[in-house]
């Protein structure tokens, strides 16, 4: 069964696919690559874990426009910024007590914890029901949901990308085991619908954009009423605990990123689409598929307690996860501005996937 493989290495693909969203461009940081840069001096320095991906945009804008070094600055504290290319290796740099705090999609968090790694996570970043979806070629006679049984669907094993394909599956009666699973990486994804070499693919941004602006693929179906996706920041237990005022200057800054794309888009475009290796017109356009916001609301531990739950259940964590205790919602901070796209708040319902 595609959805009962072994838990390790679904673990590893998970985070490979979830967090690393690789984007082909040389301007793509190397992993480990060091992006330090003078950011003041202060008694205490936050190691952060970075990946430079669109979904996370609020903290780019946040970094190259000078709010970390500001808000830290306000708490007598100074940071570092590695960036990596993968989730796997901010994990690992979390985990060898090189880095204090990264960002990643939802699961990687909980992967952590299930592992045994005494993470937290302390904020939102963004989440995006139009940030994942389902893609068919251009020319494909696929037209619903139901016409995938018995097709060659693309995914990463264990990522929120099955999660969505197994919830869009159920709404018409079906189960993972009645599509043909190719376990790719994004990239393979790619290569795999511009060649037909599947049926469909199951995606996130920035690819759903640019397979859309090429002509290649068009979406199916995306995460809109079922899932949530959320990208989340999460610190390892120990320094939250030591230093709670610079986990919340860290979030004061993310949010004011988060501001920015929010009321000036083309300033914070501007400045961080470089980063990403995309132009300005074509981040702006992603973001219409994300609301950026640190706040923690009940929607958010909802729809990562179902997340959880579905892992537990297809067998990726090692241990069940208690996401009350891994979300830490007293180093959230007020939010001036809670959403940053046209995208708008639904309820979420929960499918149940046959096992």
């Amino acid at each position: 069964m595609a959805c009962r493989c072994a838990a390790a290495a679904l673990s590893l693909t998970l985070m490979l696919s979830l967090s690393g969203c690789a984007w082909p461009s040389e301007l793509i940081a190397d992993a480990g690559a060091k992006a330090l840069r003078d950011n003041g001096s202060g008694t205490t320095t936050l190691r952060i874990a970075a990946q430079p991906y669109p979904l996370y945009s609020d903290v780019w804008v946040a970094h190259e426009l000078g709010y970390l070094k500001d808000e830290l600055g306000k708490a007598d504290a100074s940071y570092t910024w590695d960036s990596f290319k993968s989730g796997p290796l901010v994990n690992e740099a979390m985990a060898s007590g090189n880095e204090d705090i990264g960002y990643a999609a939802d699961l990687p968090a909980i992967i952590a914890k299930s592992t045994g790694q005494n993470v937290t996570i302390v904020s939102n970043v963004a989440y995006g029901e139009k940030a994942l979806a389902i893609m068919v070629p251009t020319d494909s006679p696929i037209t619903s949901v139901a016409d995938l049984k018995g097709k060659k669907v693309g995914y990463a094993t264990g990522s929120y990308a099955q999660h969505l394909l197994a919830l869009r599956l159920a709404e018409q009666g079906l189960t993972l085991d009645d599509v043909q699973t190719a376990n790719l990486s994004a990239e393979d994804q790619v290569a795999a619908i511009q060649s037909h070499g599947v049926d469909a693919i199951v995606i996130w941004e920035q690819y759903i954009t640019k397979l859309e602006s090429e002509g290649t693929a068009k979406v199916l179906v995306d995460g809109t009423g079922v899932k949530r996706g959320n990208m989340v920041s999460y610190a390892t237990a120990d320094y939250a605990k030591q230093h709670p005022d610079v986990i919340r200057a860290y979030n004061r800054a993310v949010q004011r990123g988060a501001d920015l794309i929010a009321k000036d888009p083309d300033k914070a475009s501007a400045a961080v689409a470089k980063d990403f290796g995309v132009d300005a017109a074509m981040l702006k356009r992603i973001w219409t598929h994300l609301t950026f916001t640190t706040e923690l609301k009940q929607d958010d531990i909802d729809a990562v307690t179902q997340v959880s739950d579905f892992a537990w259940r297809n067998g990726i964590l090692k241990s069940q996860v208690d996401v009350n205790a891994l979300i830490d919602t007293k180093l959230a901070v007020s939010t001036s501005s809670s959403a940053s796209s046209t995208s708008s708040s639904s309820s979420f319902t929960t499918a149940t996937t046959k096992e």
